[in-house]
């Protein structure tokens, strides 16, 4: 009996038991039940029938055709190492790997552009020279910023390396990137941890540099060895006028160690200028502070020292900038090749980010807007820890140049020197 009958039968014997408005809603209960079926019969029939069919709107979505020419395009491919240890194939292998190695490839290239722009033209065909500095104007002028933190840990010795074979012309950092190369000298620097709890080392008089340790014996050392030498220099300041600046500083200190493996050692024999605005921010300037109880009257002029690099960009043939880390030695190097209107080759290895506005997470187009880097360069910045990226950085670029920067730097030490 289907429900239909029912409701009949009760219409016909028991309609005068049964409310009228039940009678109704049974029908209506009836009707619904019968819809629900007949649609869930329709949804299987409809489903059973394009069960083997992709809606269209999904595979369009998904297989979309692809408006891409390939014929100049770069393909994505890494080292194999079914080839062997070949270390200068798996760096060159960076550049077509993706991400931040592909950006270290590209910051290998735009070295090698600065090195061979800087050969290309022979050092005994150059006699132009900068009247700051007394340098050959070579066909392109490198300047080098790096801040403390790498001269701390043995980024000094891939430093070291650049300005003993004359690679770069100019270098800029901070105090603590000065006083810590004399300071290796004196004393070791020893590995640590990063983690080593700062008021148990402070008891037992050692310094935390990350996960490297000073002793601060080292520092007192520094003491004993500076502190004659500023004696003799607000002498000869006193006796015959001379005028001091950061960068005249350096090179005094860099005379005076006599040690192979210092940087300002090599920068003072390969007469390579090194700019320090803010000489006084770490333990040089501590010596310099009691330094002026003792003996007050020192004067160190940084007005003369921005003159200097200032015009060696403006005087520069071409110009290449390589800025590893930020603040203030990476807008001092950019900001001297603004006045000639833009570096020509550029490369920043940090790890800053832009979205706070720091210039030390600035991206190269940024500077471009304020004409520190030429329209028409291709700058790169990656993003990685120097201490890390850049001795594999010179591996594949200046190292691979050692034996005609040797050659010309003999060459060049064997021409007259300009003299006023």
């Amino acid at each position: 009996m289907t429900a239909y009958s029912v409701v009949i039968y009760l219409l016909a014997y028991h309609s005068g038991r049964i409310p009228i408005l039940v009678l109704i809603l049974i029908l209506f209960l009836c009707l619904w039940t019968k819809r629900l079926h007949y649609n869930s019969k329709k949804v299987m029939a409809s489903n059973s029938k394009t069960s083997t069919d992709v809606p269209s709107i999904a595979a369009e979505a998904v297989l979309a055709k692809s408006d891409f020419d390939s014929t100049n395009a770069t393909v994505v491919k890494g080292y194999d190492f079914n080839n062997g240890i070949d270390h200068h194939a798996l760096l060159s292998s960076y550049a077509t790997s993706g991400f931040s190695a592909t950006n270290f490839g590209l910051a290998v290239q735009e070295i090698i552009r600065m090195i061979n722009k800087k050969l290309e033209v022979p050092v005994e065909d150059i006699t132009d020279f900068n009247s700051h500095t007394n340098r050959r104007l070579s066909n392109c002028t490198i300047f080098l910023g790096l801040t403390s933190n790498l001269v701390s840990c043995g980024v000094r010795e891939t430093i070291r390396y650049l300005v003993e074979h004359n690679m770069v012309d100019c270098l800029v950092v901070t105090a603590g990137g000065v006083e810590e190369d004399f300071i290796k000298c004196l004393g070791n620097t020893y590995m640590g941890a990063f983690d080593l709890p700062g008021k148990d080392l402070r008891k037992r008089g050692v310094n935390r540099i990350g996960n490297m340790l000073v002793p601060n014996d080292n520092y007192c050392k520094f003491e004993d060895w500076v502190m004659p030498i500023l004696d003799q220099m607000l002498e000869e300041q006193n006796s015959q006028g001379m005028k001091w600046t950061p960068s005249k500083v350096i090179h005094r200190l860099g005379k005076e160690i006599n040690d192979k493996s210092s940087i300002y050692y090599w920068c003072y024999h390969n007469n390579i200028p090194v700019f320090s605005p803010a000489l006084t921010d770490g333990s040089l300037g501590d010596m310099l502070y009691f330094h002026s109880y003792k003996s007050s009257g020192l004067v160190i002029d940084i007005v003369e020292d921005i003159r200097k690099m200032n015009n060696q960009a403006v005087t520069a043939k071409h110009s290449g900038m390589i800025i590893l880390g930020g603040g203030l030695v990476k807008h001092h190097v950019s900001n001297a090749n603004l006045m000639r209107n833009g570096a020509d080759f550029s490369v920043n290895v940090n790890t800053g980010q832009e979205f706070d506005g720091s210039d030390s997470g600035a991206r190269p187009d940024e500077a471009v807007s304020w004409g520190k880097i030429k329209m028409d360069a291709t700058p790169v910045k990656l993003y990685a820890d120097a201490s890390l990226a850049f001795p594999l950085i010179v591996a594949e670029s200046f190292a691979r140049y050692q034996q005609q920067f040797d050659q010309r730097l003999e060459k060049e030490k064997s021409l007259p020197v300009k003299t006023d």
